[in-house]
């Protein structure tokens, strides 16, 4: 059995690119093949100086993969490298 890839999004309350993000995550997720968390950046000083208003962001296993928009087909062709 393959091993699930990590997905990270960083983002914050009140973004709404965020929330459109989130919600093609919890979609895509159903297919399976990735395990996702969100992360909000105010909840870290590190994390909001690291992105300030670069969010929301994606990362796949640790690397940048997309910045304020994800288009769902893109990701899984990313998700499947």
């Amino acid at each position: 059995m393959p091993e699930l890839r990590k997905v990270v999004l960083y983002s914050r309350r009140g973004c709404h690119l965020c929330e459109v993000v989130k919600e093609s995550l919890v979609k895509l997720s159903r297919r399976g093949g990735f395990t996702w968390q969100e992360i909000d950046v105010d909840s870290d000083a590190e994390l909001r100086r690291k992105f300030n208003d670069e969010v929301p962001v994606v990362f796949i296993d640790d690397r940048k993969a997309f910045k304020y928009r994800m288009d769902e087909q893109e990701f899984l062709r990313k998700l499947a490298r």
